[in-house]
This record gives structure tokens, C-alpha cells and sequence, in this order.
């Protein structure tokens, strides 16, 4: 039987994002990120605060009181809790609208989604289109041989969307301000 759609091409859950962003985002934060909601073992993120993944369910758990959020969701759809990449976007979206955090987010470009359209475009403050549209995660630690099977995008909720284009434009990608 021939499967239609997009297809996984890991068996693992933790595609942990490449150090080189990891260090721009902690730079764009001041040297450090509060919170890694989404973390798992092989994380290179090193977050002040990781809610690790299965143990902790990140978007059951408060971000409030963290000031600088790096998000690296799961992009497929997790069958125990009933959620997807949209309440990952949306808990962006809500964190930075209703307490004020700053919120950076390793995301799939798909601006036909519900979660681009009701929590990207109208509350972020920035995006950056990463030129690397093949982006090589990190699975169990080890850089993956295969890139992405789609372009990503790091997406910006704050109050600083210039420095965010300072950091990110030159060496990641075209920077657009909402």
C-alpha cells in the first residue's frame, strides 16, 4: 500500500538543533536562555531551566517568570498527550502576548498552516528564513548525514526585532519584520 503525504525519515523524536544556532540564540539572549521547554537528553541547548521530554510535558508546565524561551519543537504529532507543533506555536504565541517572554522558535516553514496564521503572523515580531534549507539536526548527539526534509525558519516573539536581524540576517537567513 503506497503511503501519500510526508514520511518520517527518523525513527527518533529529538532532532536537537545544531549547535551554531544554539549559539546565536544564546547570544541574541545575552550569553544564556532561560528555558528549553521541549529538551531531551542530547540537547546541546543548555537552558537554565529544561523541561525534559517524555519525563516532563513542557506545554502542561508554566513558561512565565523564564524571560528567554528557545523552542525546538516536536514537529509530528505526539499520540500520548493529544498535541502538535500548532499547541507548541500557539503556547509561543500566548507566552510572549500575555507575559511578556521572549520567545524564539525552530519551526518548519509551512505558512499555510493554522499555526502560522493564528500565531505567527499575527504576534510574532520577526522571522528569520534560514538559507540552510537543508538544516542537519542532531540525533543522539551526532550530527545527522541527511538535512531536513523541509526549510526551517527561526521565529521571533519579543520586543527587539532589530537586534534579532542584527544576529540572525548575516549568517542565517533573510530576516522579515511583522
Amino acid at each position: 500500500m503506497k503511503k501519500l503525504g510526508r514520511c518520517h525519515t527518523s525513527q527518533s523524536k529529538d532532532w536537537c538543533t545544531p549547535p551554531k544556532i544554539v549559539k546565536a540564540v544564546r547570544r541574541f539572549f545575552g550569553g544564556q536562555i532561560g528555558l528549553d521547554p521541549c529538551s531531551n537528553y542530547y540537547s546541546l541547548v543548555g537552558a537554565e531551566l529544561s523541561f525534559m521530554l517524555p519525563v516532563y510535558d513542557g506545554l502542561a508546565l508554566p513558561w512565565d517568570g523564564h524571560g528567554s524561551i528557545f523552542v525546538n519543537p516536536p514537529y509530528g504529532r505526539d499520540h500520548e498527550h493529544g498535541t502538535t507543533i500548532y499547541d507548541w506555536i500557539k503556547k509561543c504565541s500566548i507566552s510572549h502576548v500575555n507575559n511578556g517572554c521572549e520567545v524564539i522558535a525552530l519551526i518548519p516553514v509551512a505558512t499555510n498552516t493554522a499555526h502560522w496564521k493564528e500565531f505567527v503572523f499575527p504576534t510574532a515580531a520577526a522571522i528569520c528564513f534560514l538559507k540552510d534549507t537543508r538544516l542537519k539536526f542532531f540525533e543522539e548527539g551526532i550530527e545527522s548525514k541527511k538535512g531536513a526534509p523541509m526549510a526551517c525558519a527561526l521565529v521571533y516573539w519579543g520586543t527587539n526585532p532589530y537586534e534579532f536581524d542584527r544576529i540572525f540576517e548575516t549568517d542565517f537567513g533573510a530576516v522579515v519584520h511583522l
